[in-house]
């Protein structure tokens, strides 16, 4: 069994807060945000639960930062495909794939945190950590509708289908391993040829009757 950093190396934190910001990512893996208490976060850090507030504001806090560290790991990845890429929207489309298969393979506790547990934020702290989000769709958004205007791409509606990429690959955060016998890149590269086969396929979904 392969052992994967808990978080990604933009988590600069160190010291008693890198142990919290760990232990919550655990925990809150586990049994979710609001199945986790002060103490049990401070208890598997080895600190006392009133010492939480010497470095954290609120249990929300230490959320806010796993999820925006995620969140900002995700949009900094698929930037980084995309400066990697050629023109060809074909070829675009493939690498920010890939780059979203590999947050999620790579580190699967932070990627279910990021997708599960939004709710459980204040409305500022989400639209702070949404507009990072939204923007990592607008990135696939645009590819599509680069895609589109090339003649390459037959999509009905450019958002509804970035949005499909996206959700493709979230449940692999879920189910992948090491122990299933596929690699991270062979995952990846599956992925990122199911979402050029569905944005190439000229087919449409027959019309309700």
């Amino acid at each position: 069994m392969s052992i994967r950093a808990l978080l990604p190396p933009r988590a600069t934190a160190d010291g008693t807060h890198r142990r919290l910001l760990e232990e919550a990512l655990l925990l809150f893996g586990a049994r979710g945000f609001h199945g986790v208490s002060v103490r049990e976060i401070t208890d598997a850090t080895g600190i006392r639960a009133s010492s939480l507030y010497a470095h954290m504001d609120s249990k929300e806090q230490l959320l806010l930062e796993l999820v925006s560290i995620g969140h900002e790991e995700h949009n900094e990845l698929l930037r980084t495909a995309l400066d990697e890429a050629s023109a060809d929207p074909v070829d675009r489309l493939a690498r920010l794939v890939r780059a979203h298969v590999f947050l999620h393979a790579t580190y699967p506790l932070l990627a279910r945190i990021c997708n599960r547990e939004l709710q459980a934020l204040s409305d500022e702290s989400r639209m702070r950590v949404m507009g990072t989000r939204n923007a990592s769709q607008q990135l696939i958004a645009d590819v599509v509708a680069q895609g589109m205007a090339a003649g390459v791409f037959h999509v009905e509606d450019v958002w509804l289908a970035s949005a499909s990429t996206l959700a493709m690959g979230l449940r692999i955060a879920e189910w992948w391993s090491d122990e299933m016998g596929y690699t991270v890149e062979q995952v990846a590269d599956a992925y990122a040829t199911f979402a050029v086969r569905l944005m190439t396929s000229e087919r449409t979904a027959p019309a309700p009757s």
